[in-house]
């Protein structure tokens, strides 16, 4: 047959991903099902987001840092499917991705045992004085004959949130030999783990209160001044979920202040972090870089769900109605 009679070659799908490579896994699934991974730098603007998508006519993108706003989301009249690498959405824009009729999917549970790991580690540092013991020993200091330490068999580790993750991290908690008292305005009772309306009385009881709700309208800034104030002096707070659930300018003066003991940060409400934020001068605060799902395990399930749904979609099968973010939305979908 005669190049001249030669069908054009069929367009392959293009995905545009919002940060770092995948794992391999998920990349070759994506080669194997004709889809083009195209890279955006990490934390790019919405502009350069939506000068990529407009510019390679992406038909998915696949979620990982930046905010995924309607000028990204209309920059491509061949976008169909959203999909995130992780669970929050608390970045992409649910109601313009609905006018489009575009689904979001989220990686569920993906991430969870890592996340909840990552808090009680924290949870331990933050109760062993792990980083104050570590900067004296290193000052030339030994402090082991004044030190009294706490014990973490029978504090309260209070869980605010209780979806997977919050469950995960109540269940090594209670490994560890702690109560469990748990904070969700809808999550019903899980074995003997009773679950609290009543956030207030969780505050005032726990030892430390673990973050791991959703950032929604309704828990931006959760955690203010006054909910700060009704913590024990003596309790820690520990945010693995997003970072405006928290107000950092009300915690700021309440460790400033030792209304209560000390913090541990894997999130916060800019990110990257300004260099001179001032959490950094506090000896009470402990921050790590939004890492709480970057294990293994995590990064390779986040990445291989977030595939397996831009390629269900593409291909035209159904997809888990309990992955889509903006199913309770007037859409279509």
């Amino acid at each position: 047959m005669g190049a001249a009679s030669r069908s054009p070659a069929k367009r392959q799908a293009r995905v545009m991903v919002t940060g770092a490579e995948l794992v391999e896994e998920a990349r070759d699934f994506l080669i194997s099902h004709h889809v083009d991974a195209i890279y955006a730098p990490a934390y790019s603007s919405p502009e350069q987001l939506a000068g990529m998508a407009r510019e390679h006519e992406v038909d998915a993108i696949l979620v990982r840092q930046g905010q995924i706003n309607r000028s990204v989301i209309d920059a491509s009249p061949r976008l169909k499917v959203i999909a995130k690498h992780g669970s929050g959405v608390d970045n992409i824009d649910l109601a313009a991705a609905t006018d489009r009729k575009i689904p979001v999917l989220r990686a569920l549970a993906a991430n969870s045992q890592s996340v909840a790991e990552l808090a009680i580690s924290l949870t331990v540092t933050l109760m062993k004085d792990v980083i104050p013991l570590d900067h004296a020993v290193k000052g030339g200091s030994w402090p082991k004959t004044k030190y009294v330490g706490r014990d973490l068999a029978g504090a309260v580790f209070g869980v605010v949130g209780f979806g997977e993750i919050g469950q995960r991290a109540a269940a090594l908690a209670r490994a560890l030999g702690m109560q469990v008292a748990a904070y969700d305005p809808f999550a019903a009772d899980k074995g003997d783990i009773k679950v609290s309306r009543d956030l207030e009385a969780v505050l005032g009881m726990a030892d430390v209160v673990s973050l791991h709700c959703p950032l929604t309208p309704q828990t931006h800034h959760l955690i203010n001044a006054e909910r700060l104030a009704l913590m024990k002096p003596t309790a820690f707070l520990v945010n693995t979920a997003r970072g405006a659930v928290i107000e950092e300018s009300a915690l700021i003066e309440a460790l400033k202040s030792q209304g209560i003991a000390g913090a541990a940060l894997d999130s916060f409400e800019i990110e990257p972090p300004l260099a001179d934020n001032p959490l950094w001068s506090l000896p009470n605060l402990i921050a790590t870089p939004h890492v709480g799902a970057a294990a293994r395990s995590a990064l390779r399930n986040m990445a291989v769900y977030a595939a397996q749904h831009i390629v269900g979609v593409l291909e035209g099968r159904d997809y888990d109605r309990q992955a889509l973010a903006n199913r309770d939305l007037n859409t279509a979908a």
